[in-house]
Order: structure tokens, then sequence, then C-alpha cells
């Protein structure tokens, strides 16, 4: 055989060769394939029987621990049922013991509230009534006491209807009000205004003028008109409009008749004052006054005489007593301005006496000077002198020291 014809035989051997190789191959590995499939199916039914044993014996025992559970659970209620019986026995026989303690308290309680209601009330009603004897007592008092007063009003408006004496309480009353708000000695009793007059007023106040050996004076009068004024508050009291405007006007017509009288009486420049006061006592009968219409400006303008009662009084007084104060200082003022020339005078005197000694000291100064000028050129002798004759030197040098000594001297 040649060689072209021997490799294509060779090539077809070898081919077939691998083929039958390959189908070999193929075989066994089918077979190892089924082998392997055979036993992971056996190993299957093994693992299945395994978990069909598993879940029987699973089975088995949750079967077991249910039945367990369910006897548990009825033994439990039952003991529950039979505890809760206990207990609703028991809350029952405590309930009823417990009503029955309440049932002794509130029996005990609401008897003593009883005995103790009774006893308030008992003590109330004797309180009360001890109360209303004492009340009554007191009432009975007062009715005394009203009586008494009734009594002194009554004698009070029996002392009122002398004009003396009505005049003489106001005039006590103004005379408290001077006492307690102006120094003493600044006003007079009874004061006779002038020699030549004669009239006598109830107070004169002495105001406070500056340079006058004799002040003038403010003159005081006291007024009382009752009659008046008592019509005025009946009519007032009762609404009688038409008696309470008569009882006006008759106030008016004295009020003014009053103020007439002082000021032709008690104003009397240069002795008084250009202005006087009428002192009405009552703040009642002033306040009657000031409702009259336009009646204080007119006696003002047309009398220059001032109405007041007990709450304006004191306010003039306090002015004019401010007046004294300041009247006071002025002349403390005149004394120290006289002090201070004085001693304006005595410093100018203090002033040439410095002058002089001035002087005197500069002259003491210069003598001084020339002193110690000296003594400089005769130390510088000493020194020219020292080394040839130290004991003579110092015998020179004494001698100088004595001779600037009385020099200074």
């Amino acid at each position: 055989m040649t060689t072209g014809t021997l490799i294509p035989w060779l090539v077809a051997s070898v081919a077939s060769l691998l083929a039958v190789v390959a189908f070999l191959r193929g075989h066994a590995y089918n077979q190892f394939v089924m082998r392997e499939a055979q036993r992971q199916a056996q190993d299957a039914e093994y693992q299945r029987q395994q978990v069909a044993d598993l879940e029987r014996v699973l089975s088995g025992r949750l079967e077991q621990v249910r039945l367990e559970n369910r006897q548990f659970f009825e033994n439990s209620l039952h003991k529950a049922q039979k505890d809760q019986g206990d207990m609703r026995l028991l809350l029952s026989e405590a309930l009823r013991e417990m009503a029955e303690r309440q049932q002794l308290q509130m029996t005990a309680l609401q008897q003593s509230v009883n005995e103790r209601l009774q006893g308030a009330v008992e003590k109330q009603m004797q309180s009360s009534f001890q109360r209303v004897v004492e009340q009554f007592a007191t009432m009975q008092k007062a009715l005394g006491e009203v009586r008494q007063v009734t009594a002194q009003m009554n004698d009070i408006k029996r002392l009122f209807t002398n004009v003396k004496t009505r005049g003489g309480w106001g005039e006590t009353q103004c005379r408290a009000i001077l006492d307690d708000i102006l120094p003493q000695g600044s006003y007079d009793h009874n004061f006779r205004l002038s020699s030549e007059s004669g009239e006598v007023v109830e107070f004169a106040v002495k105001m406070p003028v500056h340079g006058q050996k004799v002040p003038p004076r403010l003159a005081i009068d006291c007024k009382f008109p009752t009659e008046a004024y008592e019509r005025l508050v009946q009519a007032t009291e009762t609404g009688d409009h038409e008696a309470e405007k008569q009882a006006g006007k008759a106030l008016e017509a004295a009020v003014k008749g009053e103020a007439r009288k002082i000021a032709q009486k008690y104003i009397r420049p240069p002795a008084t004052v250009d202005f006087a006061v009428l002192y009405v006592p009552t703040d009642g009968l002033y306040a009657e006054i000031a409702r009259l219409p336009g009646v204080i400006d007119e006696i003002g303008r047309l009398y220059r005489v001032l109405i007041m009662g007990p709450a304006l009084l004191p306010a003039l007084l306090r002015t004019v007593h401010l007046g004294y104060v300041t009247l006071a200082l002025e002349e403390r003022t005149e004394i120290i301005a006289g002090l201070l020339g004085e001693t304006r005078q005595e410093m100018l005197k203090m002033d040439q006496v410095l002058e002089k000694l001035q002087r005197n000291a500069g002259t003491m100064g210069n003598t001084i000077e020339e002193a110690r000028r000296r003594s400089r050129t005769l130390g510088r002798k000493l020194n020219a002198l020292g080394e040839t004759s130290p004991s003579p030197a110092s015998d020179s040098v004494e001698t100088e020291r004595a001779e600037t000594g009385s020099l200074v001297s």
C-alpha cells in the first residue's frame, strides 16, 4: 500500500476509533448518571420516610401537648372557678360585716350628732335669749341716753335763745382757734380801736408789718344768727320751698346787716387793715350762707368783710402766722447784715496789720541776708589762713561767729 492510500485509511480508522471511544464513554456516562439518579432517588425516599416518621412523631407529641394543655386549662379553670366562688363568698361575708359595722357606726354617729345638736341648739337658744336681754337692756340704756341728749339739746336750744349767751359761745370757740394757731401776744381781746370812737372789737389780731411801732389790727367779730338759720333748716327738712326761700332772704338780710355794722365800727385804717372778719361758729351756718347766690362776694365787695367758719378761719390765721415768721426772718437778716458790715471793717483793719507785718518781715530778711554775706566773706578768709596759723584762725572764727550772732539778734 502506498502512502497516498494509507493516510485516508488511517484517518478513517482513527475516526472510527474515536467514534467507538465516544460511544463507549457516552454509554458509561449514561450508566453513571442513571446510577446517581437511582441513588438520589433512594436518598430522597429515605429522607421522605425520615420526614414522615418525624412528622408522625411530632404529630403525636403535639397531640400529647394539646391534651396536656387542655387538661391543664380545664384544671386551672376549675380551680379558678372554685377560687372565684370562695372569693365571692369571702367578699359577701366581708361586705355584710362591713355593712353591719357601718350601720352600727351610723347609728352611734346619728345619736352623737343628735345629742350635740340638741345641746348646741339649747346653748344657742340660751345665748340668743341672753343677747336679746342684753340688747334690750342696751336699748333701754340708749333710750335713756337719748332722753338725756334730748334734754341737753333742749337746754342748748334754750341757751342759744339768749343773744348774749349765743355770742359768748361763738367768742369762746374763736378764742380757742386763735390760741391754737397764733403765737402768744399776737392778738388782743375786747380791744378798743381808738379813743375817739370808743368801739370795742371782740378780737384784734396784730398784723405782721415791718417798720411800724404800732402794727395795724385785723378785727374779728363773732355772730350767730340762730333764728333765721333754724327757720331755714326747718323749711329745708320739711320741703317747704316757699318757706325756705323766705328763710334764705331773712338769713341774707341778717348777715348783710351784721357785715354793715362790722364795716362801720371796726374797719378804721390805719389803726386797722382795710378789711375785717365775720366769724360764724358752725360750718353748717357757713354752708347755708355760701348757698345763698352771690352773698359772700357782695359782702366782700361792698363792706370788705370776710365771712368765715371754723374750717376757714384757721387757714387765714396760719397765713398771719407765716407773716410773723417772715418778719422774724427779715429782722434776723438785718442783724446778720450788720454783723457782716462789722466783720468787713475788722477785715480791713486786719489787712493793714498784715501789711505792716509784711514790711517788718522784709527788713528782717534783708538783715539776715547781710549777715550771711559777711559770714561767707569771713569763711573765705579763714580758709586762706588755715594752713599757716590754725590756733589764731580758730580764735578769729569764734570772734566772727560771736559778731554774726550779735548781728542776727
